[in-house]
């Protein structure tokens, strides 16, 4: 099939017809013919896009064009056409077998109606824009396996036009995050993707090289340290959206590379942050899918209303009868063993305890803050006043997923560097997870930082409320590369 169609390539140079010109005109998408057909009706209109069908009946021909907004019908007399010009660059009746399914055409023409009713427009000159060299894959079993949809995801957007309006939607949910932070005052910032010490998160970072410098880099996991710098810096209301990386496992809630929004607030605590989180989940409810009400698996959730607050600690005293503060280390394993759970390299009381809190998240449906986290597991959340064990942070659960994370910020410089050095001792004994010490950023603090509230949330929530996975959710995620045999064969690869 793609030595038939490299020949009719070489037919249309040799007819003097450009396969691939540069220039184009499109008049109007397909969606706004079908809107606009009172005004449209017995008007003429360049059209353009993808060939999805063509159906021959003697001198008709019924053929549909698709593009972004939709598809549209190109209801083809052949009688009508102009002839095939070089000089127009128009293909005529006689040279139409030289155009396939996949190729993309400009059509000039009428808008009309079939006799069928249906909206059409009546070519009289077709020009090929693109000549498609490779068929599409057949509708309905051409294309089932997720890995060559997530390797190929071009094909998927051509013959499952729903996930570009699932995309569209993506970016609209990106606009609307950044829409509510500008209305509230914040301003947007950048801060650098490759760090020479990462943190803000536990996670195990990529390590790339800065060939000028000579030194290695992490890409960044978190951009929590550098906007609170800029916090000590005189910013008082600030965000970020952009990449982040961490290299860690892949399932249906996490991606080696994902897009997230992470906001820092000067002079306000935890519980004026919670109030704004909560603020902007029902904003982006209400814009984006109209209404706060949702089912997801076996969770039936209303974000409308005041959301609950509940205790870490108490969450998991009550489903597992542990003190996680005095009860031993070996009594809170024996619980993730009976869980059947892997407790390998589980070697400091923070890790094993958010093991178990990760089995108790999934038992609830939310909307809920989880709040006063321990402080050996928060390690750049200030501590509660009352109780120096517990830290002012929360976590946002819903339907069993964490949708976010935020405290009040640790500005207690001696402090911060005492649970640095904590950490660092925990990745010496082996806790790739464990944050690094940042000795520039306890300078930072030293100068001084005010009291701050800072939130982080990726894109899962997104994937969360169109119930898909995170591949799903995302353009081009990462997979193992891999060369087909046909690719193979047909470029002469090993």
């Amino acid at each position: 099939m793609r030595r038939i169609r490299l020949e009719k390539v070489k037919t249309l140079r040799n007819l003097g017809i450009n396969p691939y010109p540069a220039q184009s005109q499109k008049d109007y998408s397909n969606a706004q013919i079908i809107e606009k057909y009172d005004s449209l009706q017995d008007k003429k209109v360049h059209v353009a896009g993808r060939i999805i069908s063509w159906r021959e009946h003697g001198a008709l021909i019924f053929c549909h064009i698709q593009d972004q907004s939709g598809k549209l019908q190109i209801f083809i007399k052949k009688n009508d056409l102009s002839k095939t010009s070089s000089k127009n660059q128009t293909i005529g009746a006689p040279d139409l077998k030289l155009i396939d399914i996949g190729d993309f055409i400009e059509v000039f023409g009428t808008v009309s109606k079939s006799i069928k009713g249906e909206i059409s427009v009546f070519p009289g000159d077709i020009k090929i824009l693109s000549k498609a060299i490779r068929s599409l894959p057949e509708k309905w079993s051409g294309l089932q396996d997720p890995e060559i949809i997530f390797r190929r995801r071009y094909l998927d957007l051509v013959m499952n036009p729903g996930r570009i309006d699932l995309f569209i939607r993506k970016s609209k949910f990106w606009q609307l995050n950044r829409q509510f932070l500008q209305e509230q005052g914040f301003i947007e910032v950048e801060t650098p993707i490759m760090e020479l010490v990462t943190g803000g998160a536990d996670a195990k970072p990529f390590i790339t090289h800065h060939n000028a410098l000579d030194q290695d880099y992490y890409l960044r996991i978190s951009t929590e340290l550098f906007q609170k710098r800029l916090i000590g810096g005189g910013f008082e209301k600030i965000f970020t959206l952009g990449p982040n990386f961490r290299n860690e496992g892949i399932d249906d809630e996490h991606l080696q590379e994902y897009y997230s929004a992470e906001w820092y607030w000067a002079y306000a605590d935890y519980t004026k942050n919670m109030d704004l989180v909560e603020e902007l989940y029902k904003f982006i409810a209400k814009k984006l899918y109209g209404k706060t009400k949702f089912t997801k698996g076996k969770h039936t959730f209303d974000l409308a209303g005041k959301w609950d607050r509940v205790s870490y600690g108490d969450l998991i005293n009550k489903r597992f009868s542990v003190d996680i503060f005095n009860d031993s280390e070996e009594k809170i394993l024996k619980i993730l063993k009976e869980q059947h759970l892997d407790t390998t390299g589980l070697n400091n009381r923070g890790r094993i305890v958010d093991n178990l809190w990760k089995i108790i998240r999934q038992e609830i449906s939310g909307p809920t803050f989880v709040i006063d986290e321990p402080k050996f597991t928060s390690p750049l959340a200030k501590s509660r006043s009352d109780d120096e064990t517990l830290t002012e942070r929360f976590h946002i659960i819903i339907a069993g997923s964490e949708l976010g994370n935020g405290y009040s910020e640790l500005n207690d410089p001696v402090d911060q560097f005492n649970r640095f050095n904590e950490q660092q001792n925990n990745r010496e004994k082996g806790d790739e997870e464990s944050q690094m010490m940042d000795i520039d950023f306890v300078e930072m603090l030293e100068y001084g930082m005010p009291p701050t509230s800072g939130y982080g949330y990726s894109e899962r929530l997104f994937w969360f409320f169109e119930d898909i996975t995170a591949r799903e959710g995302t353009l081009f995620p990462q997979v193992k590369y891999e060369l087909s045999e046909e690719t193979k064969n047909t470029y002469d690869l090993k």
